[in-house]
């Protein structure tokens, strides 16, 4: 199957968005939206879906170290189920624990100072997260 895959990292200031290659290879970041205002935010996540024309949307799944679920995951849930309406595209969940610590760590690594991290650590993470899931789809 082919088609660009989109990845969704929610957080409550910022939602990292990151796409797929068209053979679902490869992630790279995208862009940044504010979470800000919630209500429109399936919408605004929608209308990149159809700007990229992707197949697929994966959102992050912020779990708990312990693998339990707090109130991140119930909104990441919830969020999951406005996009399923609003895009009419399959919308899978993926575990993201740790991928905006290791996104924030690369970033610090290449000597990128604060104010620049703060601006793509989210995309990053949604390419973590995204790449993780191709590798773990193609392997499956």
């Amino acid at each position: 199957m082919e088609g660009r895959i989109l990845a969704v990292d929610p957080g409550a200031k910022r939602v990292g968005l990151a796409l797929s290659d068209e053979s679902r290879r490869l992630a790279s970041p995208l862009r940044t939206l504010p979470a800000d205002p919630p209500q429109t935010l399936a919408a605004r996540i929608a209308e990149v879906a159809r700007e990229v024309e992707a197949v697929e949307v994966v959102v992050g799944l912020p779990k708990n170290l312990d693998g339990s679920s707090g109130d991140a995951a119930r909104g990441a849930r919830g969020l999951a189920d406005e996009l399923k309406r609003s895009t009419r595209l399959p919308v899978s969940l993926y575990d993201e624990r740790l991928s905006s610590t290791e996104a924030e760590r690369r970033l610090v690594g290449q000597g990128l100072r604060r104010e620049k991290r703060r601006l793509v650590v989210d995309q990053l993470a949604a390419a973590l997260v995204l790449q993780s899931f191709l590798e773990r789809r193609r392997h499956d």
